[in-house]
């Protein structure tokens, strides 16, 4: 209904808008909130340059972690199912229900949010229209994996899309990787006595963040903003997050995430960088890392984070020592 330029950049406040309120309701101190977007700012850039919705993408998997932390299973699941119809990525926010106090009203409230986020639409268009649209999408994002699986495309930035590039077969199939990711995810979550820590239940979180992007053949150069708040969460998360490894790490996010594939490289070294997808090592990287530590490590030993008490309500933030 505006003209172009006044509706994209109303877009694109919208974007920022909810990436902030995401990240401002982190159980950390001003801060460290600070630098989480700081940090995240090449990310962010670089999806809204292409015009599209990841921030919000990622805003949505984050609220709904802390509105679960919050007891308020209503809003958790109608934030994951409402992004979840637009696009795919936020269902992984399912799982944040083994972190829910009222498991019942999370699995009540999520199947009611399912049929009204199915009806609402056809009281527009009718439920014919609407249901060829969902089967339209779904041929649509079969023939889309499809074309992203090649050793050229500039998406299927992924495990797989790696190791497809490395090994130069683009008929190497996604499903073991797949199911080897679900498996190595869920691992942890049979660790019950760990949910007790408010640090295991965030790491889980930059867990997901990271793993929604890292196993999907769409992941391109701006869906990246998603596993990068993952990661730089985590990272910020850390008792000591700028020692020389996370330094490390963040550099490498900054400049082979987010700057690699961008004109702050010549075009021979983006190609190169394009043909190994060399955009999402990093963030593999920092999710292998996320889950040696969610399956081996002690969280109750440690100093528990300031962060959202028992009642739901915030309490003071996260102090990290730099």
């Amino acid at each position: 209904m505006l003209p172009e330029v006044v509706g994209f950049f109303f877009w694109e406040v919208f974007n920022a808008a909810a990436f902030l309120l995401a990240v401002h309701l982190l159980p950390f101190n001003n801060r460290i909130k600070t630098a989480i977007l700081l940090l995240c700012v090449v990310e962010f850039a670089n999806s809204v340059h292409y015009m599209q919705f990841n921030p919000v993408i990622a805003a949505l998997i984050i609220l709904s972690f802390i509105m679960v932390k919050k007891e308020k299973d209503h809003w958790a699941t109608l934030l994951t199912i409402f992004g979840a119809f637009m696009k795919v990525y936020p269902i992984a926010g399912l799982a944040f229900f083994v972190f829910s106090k009222h498991k019942g009203k999370f699995i009540g409230w999520g199947l009611f949010w399912i049929v009204v986020c199915l009806c609402l639409p056809a009281l527009i268009s009718g439920p014919g229209f609407l249901l060829q649209s969902y089967r339209d999408w779904f041929d649509a994002l079969s023939a889309k994996n499809l074309l992203n699986e090649s050793l050229t495309s500039g998406q299927d930035w992924c495990v797989m899309g790696v190791v497809r590039r490395l090994t130069q077969n683009a008929a190497l199939p996604n499903w073991p990787f797949l199911l080897g990711g679900a498996v190595v995810f869920g691992l942890p979550l049979l660790r019950f006595e760990q949910y007790r820590s408010l640090k295991f239940q965030l790491q889980v979180m930059c867990s997901v963040l990271l793993m929604v992007v890292i196993f999907s053949t769409g992941s391109e150069h701006p869906t990246f903003i998603i596993a990068t708040a993952g990661a730089v969460i985590y990272i910020m998360m850390q008792p000591r997050p700028f020692t020389s490894f996370n330094i490390v790490f963040l550099i490498l996010l900054i400049v082979i995430t987010g700057l690699g594939p961008s004109d702050a490289f010549p075009h021979f070294m983006r190609d190169w960088m394009q043909s190994l997808a060399m955009k999402a090592w990093p963030c593999i990287a920092i999710w292998c890392k996320i889950t040696y530590e969610l399956l081996f490590k002690d969280f109750n030993t440690e100093q528990e984070p300031l962060g959202i008490d028992s009642t739901g309500e915030d309490t003071p933030g996260l102090t990290v020592a730099v």
